[in-house]
């Protein structure tokens, strides 16, 4: 995906559909869900950052846009783009694909071209949607990036979501959701390439915050984590 495709992406066509569907989902979320969303004093204002969520329902990829004002881009699975109409949609929202079963340069081009530009990016460090109460063996991907462009991240518990449409799921399920946006972690911006011991240390303490987050969104919506 080169920068000519990237900033296609932000026609003036492109920016109305994003923030009309934007608009949609964030007052379905309320009205289903009672969406709430607790920690935006974190969210930096300008400049790009990483967006790090727990990913445990289909729900986390399409409500994670309501957090901020600001457009936001994100990576996903390569299968979403497997048909025109899929691909379309997820492209003018904002995404490209990535290949999870091997190494793709290209998806971290792209992150690259995306970060350079100064959005925000969502990337799931766990990977893929997982179930259960715990955060572990996360995809170094964030804090690589982190550590390339000296940007944040933001780890982000998601409360809810899983009871409200599990893996497998088909049909919606009443039940609360609340984003935690948890304090951001840092990067010194650096002229060297980050030692691989720096980059596991900022994965260490991501899954460190991103369980906390986790466990305190969970409880907030009446279904703690055991």
């Amino acid at each position: 995906m080169s920068t000519e495709v990237v900033r296609t992406h932000y026609s003036a066509a492109a920016n109305a559909f994003y923030w009309f569907i934007r608009g949609a989902v964030a007052f379905l979320a309320k009205m289903l869900f009672r969406h709430k969303i607790d920690g935006k004093e974190h969210l930096p204002a300008t400049g790009s950052y990483i967006i790090a969520p727990t990913h445990r329902s289909n729900l986390d990829g399409f409500m994670i846009s309501t957090i901020s004002k600001r457009r936001i881009r994100f990576m996903a699975k390569n299968s979403l783009w497997s048909n025109r109409p899929s691909g379309w949609f997820f492209t003018t929202m904002g995404g490209f694909p990535v290949d999870r079963e091997h190494a793709d340069r290209q998806a971290l081009r792209a992150c690259g071209e995306v970060i350079e530009m100064g959005y925000p990016l969502i990337v799931f460090p766990e990977g893929q949607r997982r179930e259960g109460p715990v955060i572990d063996d996360l995809y170094q991907g964030p804090s690589y990036l982190a550590h390339k462009y000296g940007i944040p991240i933001l780890p982000i518990g998601i409360g809810g979501s899983a009871t409200a449409m599990p893996v497998g799921a088909k049909y919606l399920r009443p039940q609360f959701i609340e984003f935690i946006i948890g304090e951001p972690i840092k990067v010194a911006p650096s002229e060297r390439r980050a030692k691989r011991s720096e980059i596991e240390a900022t994965t260490a303490q991501l899954e460190k915050q991103l369980q906390e987050l986790f466990d305190e969104a969970q409880r907030r919506v009446g279904t703690p984590n055991e």
